[in-house]
């Protein structure tokens, strides 16, 4: 076994076995179910923000209509996405945090990525491409290197250089956001482009 593999394997267990946010104040509304794919081979990184009720309900992330929707704006279909040799997909947290009172779901919890982001850093040293997708996941990861707000870092993020690329969630919620700004549809022809170079 390689020595990526032996990182790998046992801290993709520990994060499985993650029971933090079972015992933390509030608990979390469910049972804790950790949720990513990765391996020593994965070529792209999503880190998005946590899984939702149906990410939840079969242990698989984005497989709701937020998946429908990222997958297009890769260009890739279903059988590659779920490939971890080709996506690894690491959220800031890896449990359903639960729904607000508009039936939204909740941000992640604050205790998993301390945890567990940097590790994985360091675990996925083939990773050429990571996606940080929704406010939580820019904030963590691109920290004071991030525009004002995420629209002005989406839109600049050929600053960042070319292992890195911020998106909006491809939440519902965020159609409003979509329609606001027809550049992003651009972008994501660079982002397609960029994921097939990769993926070849």
């Amino acid at each position: 076994m390689s020595d990526i593999n032996c990182q790998l394997k046992p801290l993709l267990s520990n994060i499985r076995g993650c029971q933090v946010c079972a015992s933390a104040t509030p608990p979390l509304p469910v049972n804790p179910n950790p949720i990513l794919q990765a391996s020593a081979q994965s070529k792209i990184r999503i880190i998005g923000q946590a899984p939702g009720t149906l990410a939840h309900a079969s242990s698989q992330p984005f497989t709701d209509p937020s998946g429908v929707r990222l997958r297009e704006w890769l260009g890739v279909d279903e059988p590659t996405f779920y490939d971890a040799d080709k996506f690894a997909i690491t959220p800031m947290g890896f449990c359903f945090p639960g729904q607000d009172n508009k039936g939204g779901d909740l941000p992640p919890r604050p205790e998993c990525a301390p945890l567990w982001q940097e590790q994985l850093d360091q675990a996925l040293p083939n990773v050429q491409l990571t996606l940080v997708v929704g406010m939580y996941a820019v904030k963590w990861h691109l920290g004071h290197h991030g525009y004002r707000n995420l629209t002005d870092t989406v839109r600049h993020w050929r600053d960042l250089g070319p292992s890195i690329m911020p998106l909006p969630h491809p939440s519902w919620r965020n159609n409003g956001w979509i329609k606001r700004h027809d550049w992003f549809a651009e972008e994501l022809i660079a982002l397609k482009a960029r994921v097939a170079s990769i993926l070849q």
